[in-house]
């Protein structure tokens, strides 16, 4: 096993837990950045035994979308929509810590119970991370109320999806690896401009408000 790797991975664990335990949005938006530049780790730390250019493109291209792009456009999100921290999620900081532990737990028997993948990081830690932090990701997107931490729910669960193509896709074309970015990039944009508009019609970006919307009748 490669320590640094599994440093990485671990790294990872922990801004998931801390993503799922916090209410803050700024140190919440912070988190992620740190692990957009983990992932950039882990992008190098992967072709290691081989260093290439591709390989050092793909890490400076994510490192720079998800380390400084997207938390630059959600602190700007942030910004405009005036709110500071999560108010009464649908599950509490608690209960999501707990979730977040069986998750983990989750994630490290079905990894066990998979078939052996071929892989590009030597780590047994990689399959069950990988799981692990699209479950949070995804458990950030049905269990907040705040429309940006829905979208921060959505960078971890795409992160997790990044962990699995860098440790286990060897021969990915690396246009595809950066379309698959750029993918994203548009839709954080949007997701921002989405907060925004919702902020200022509603001075607030609590998406459970709009289940009370109605076509409006004379």
């Amino acid at each position: 096993m490669s320590p640094p790797v599994d440093a990485i991975l671990v790294g990872l664990i922990l801004t998931s837990f801390v993503l799922l335990g916090s209410s803050r949005f700024g140190s919440c938006i912070r988190v992620v950045a740190f692990q957009g530049v983990l992932l950039g780790g882990l992008t190098l730390a992967a072709h290691a035994d081989e260093p290439s250019l591709r390989a050092s493109l793909l890490a400076l291209a994510s490192t720079g979308l998800k380390g400084v792009a997207f938390p630059w456009l959600l602190s700007r999100a942030l910004r405009d929509a005036d709110v500071r921290r999560e108010v009464e999620p649908l599950v509490g900081y608690g209960p999501s810590v707990l979730m977040g532990l069986v998750g983990l737990a989750g994630a490290l028997w079905l990894a066990s119970r998979l078939p052996p993948p071929s892989v590009t990081v030597s780590s047994s830690l990689l399959v069950p991370v990988a799981l692990f932090t699209m479950l949070a990701g995804l458990f950030l997107i049905v269990s907040r109320r705040q429309a940006l931490m829905q979208v921060l729910g959505y960078l971890v669960m795409e992160n997790g999806i990044y962990t699995f193509g860098v440790g286990l896709v060897q021969d990915t074309p690396m246009l595809v690896e950066l379309g698959v970015l750029l993918d994203v990039f548009v839709a954080v944009f949007v997701m921002g401009i989405a907060i925004f508009h919702i902020s200022r019609e509603f001075d607030h970006i609590d998406t459970e408000r709009l289940r009370t919307l109605k076509d409006w009748t004379p």
